[in-house]
C-alpha cells in the first residue's frame, strides 16, 4: 500500500502542476489579447478576434456544429485525430525499429559511424514537404494505399533521434562492466542485450517521447500532399481555406491536434516508467 501511494503521489503533483501550467498559460493568452486590442499591436502580427481567439471559444467551438445541420464539431475531429493516430502509430513503432537497428549496427563499428552517421544526419536536412509528394507518388505507383505513405513520412521524422540517442546509450555503459564482460569472454551479442541495452534504455525512452510527438507532425503534413481528406492533416486544410470567416474552426482543430501528440507522449511516458523500473539495474 505504501508503494502505490509513493507512486500516486507524484502522479497527481504531476497531474495538478500540468493543470496549473494549463491555467496560466491561457491567462497569459487572454491578458496578451486585452492587452493587444487596446494597445492596437501590429508587430509581430495584428491582434484581434481572428489571430488571437479567446480560450473559451475555441474551446467553445468543439460543440458547435461543424457545418449547417451537420455532426459536432468535436465528433468530426476525434474522427480525424483517429485517422492520423493510425498513421502516426504505424509510422512511430516503424521508424523506431529502424532507428534502434540502425544504432545497434553503428555501434558494432566505428568504421560504420563514421561512414553512415554524416548521411543520416544530412537525411534530416531535406524538408519533408520536398519528399512527401515524391514518397506518395513513388509509393502509391506500386499500389500502396495512401495512409500507409503518410506512416512512412511519418517514420522519416522518427528514426532520426531513436537512432541518434540509442546510439549514444548503448555507449554510454560503464566501462568497468565491459571490462568485466570482456574478462569472463562474453561474446558481442551477450554484452549488447545484457550489457548496453539495458544502459541505453534512459536515452532510447528520451527519443521516443521526442518521436511521439514528431510522428503526429509527420502525419499531419504528410496528408496534404495525399489528398487524404479524413485525418486531421485535411481538416486543417480545409478550415485554413475559411480561416478569415470563421478561425475558430482551425484553433479547435490545432487544440485536438495538440492533444493527440500529448497523448501519445504520455503514453510513451508510461510505458518508461514501467519498463525502465523494470530494468536489471532497478530489479536488484
Amino acid at each position: 500500500m505504501a508503494s502505490r501511494g509513493a507512486t500516486v503521489g507524484p502522479a497527481v503533483r504531476s497531474a495538478g502542476l500540468s493543470v496549473l501550467v494549463l491555467a496560466v498559460l491561457c491567462a497569459v493568452w487572454e491578458a496578451y489579447k486585452w492587452i493587444g486590442e487596446r494597445a492596437e499591436i501590429r508587430w509581430p502580427f495584428p491582434v484581434n478576434e481572428r489571430t488571437m481567439p479567446h480560450v473559451h471559444d475555441m474551446v467553445g467551438q468543439l460543440f458547435e456544429p461543424s457545418r449547417r445541420n451537420g455532426p459536432l464539431l468535436i465528433d468530426v475531429l476525434l474522427d480525424a485525430a483517429a485517422f492520423t493516430a493510425k498513421e502516426a502509430a504505424v509510422g512511430f513503432v516503424l521508424g523506431a525499429s529502424v532507428g534502434f537497428l540502425i544504432a545497434v549496427a553503428l555501434s558494432q563499428s566505428r568504421l560504420l559511424q563514421r561512414g553512415f552517421l554524416p548521411y543520416i544526419v544530412a537525411s534530416q536536412t531535406v524538408p519533408i514537404l520536398a519528399i512527401a509528394p515524391m514518397v506518395v507518388v513513388g509509393l502509391g505507383s506500386k499500389g500502396v494505399t495512401g495512409w500507409v505513405a503518410v506512416a512512412i513520412l511519418a517514420a522519416y521524422l522518427t528514426f532520426f533521434p531513436v537512432a541518434i540517442n540509442t546510439l549514444r546509450g548503448l555507449q554510454s555503459a560503464d566501462p568497468r562492466a565491459l571490462e568485466l564482460m570482456h574478462s569472463y569472454a562474453a561474446s558481442r551479442w551477450t554484452i549488447l542485450w545484457r550489457l548496453r541495452v539495458p544502459a541505453s534504455l534512459p536515452y532510447v525512452f528520451s527519443a521516443l517521447k521526442i518521436s511521439a510527438t514528431a510522428s503526429i507532425v509527420g502525419a499531419i503534413i504528410g496528408e496534404a500532399p495525399s489528398s487524404i481528406q479524413e485525418g486531421l492533416g485535411g481538416a486543417i486544410v480545409n478550415f485554413n481555406q475559411y480561416y478569415s470567416l470563421e478561425p475558430r474552426n482551425l484553433w479547435a482543430t490545432n487544440i485536438v491536434a495538440a492533444a493527440l501528440g500529448i497523448t501519445f507522449f504520455l503514453v510513451v511516458a508510461g510505458a518508461e516508467r514501467v519498463v525502465v523500473r523494470r530494468a536489471p539495474e532497478n530489479v536488484a
